[in-house]
C-alpha cells in the first residue's frame, strides 16, 4: 500500500492582490519543482502532483489579512534550491526575512531561508540534511 508521507491535505494563504500573488509564486514555487495543477478564477493551487497550496481571494468577500505567527514551509530538494527559492522570491518582490543558511537552533540538519511575499505572509524553504538525521 503506497500511503501519502504528508499530514496535510492543502494550505491555503488569501490575497487582496490576486495577479500580483499569483505572479509572485508562479516565479518562486517552480524553483521547489513545483508548478500549478489548478485554476479557478479567484484561486490557482500549486503542487508537484497533487494541489498542496492555494492562493485565492477570500471566499468571504472580505480584505485578507496576515497571521501573526503563521508562516508556511516548503521543502528544498537541496541547499542551492534554498538559495534559488530566495533570489526568485526576493527578484519577484518579496522581503527578506531571514537570508539561506543553516540555523541550529532547529537542528544541525536544518538549513533554510525565510521571506515575506508581496501580502506579507511569511513563507520558508528548508532542507533537511538527511545523513545528519538520526532515525527515530
Amino acid at each position: 500500500m503506497n500511503e501519502n508521507p504528508s499530514i496535510l491535505s492543502h494550505i491555503s494563504l488569501g490575497t487582496n492582490d490576486f495577479e500580483r500573488a499569483i505572479a509572485f509564486y508562479d516565479r518562486v514555487l517552480p524553483t521547489l519543482g513545483c508548478r500549478r495543477v489548478m485554476e479557478y478564477p479567484d484561486a490557482v493551487a500549486y503542487g508537484k502532483q497533487f494541489p498542496e497550496f492555494w492562493v485565492q481571494t477570500p471566499i468571504n468577500g472580505q480584505s485578507a489579512s496576515v497571521g501573526n505567527g503563521t508562516h508556511v514551509g516548503f521543502i528544498a530538494p537541496t541547499k542551492a534550491a534554498v538559495h534559488a527559492f530566495y533570489e526568485a522570491a526576493i527578484a519577484a518582490g518579496g522581503r527578506d526575512d531571514g537570508p539561506p543558511g543553516p540555523r541550529p537552533d532547529y537542528g544541525e540538519a536544518y538549513y533554510g531561508c525565510f521571506v515575506r511575499d508581496p501580502d506579507g505572509h511569511k513563507i520558508e524553504a528548508s532542507y533537511w540534511d538527511t545523513t545528519m538525521v538520526e532515525a527515530i
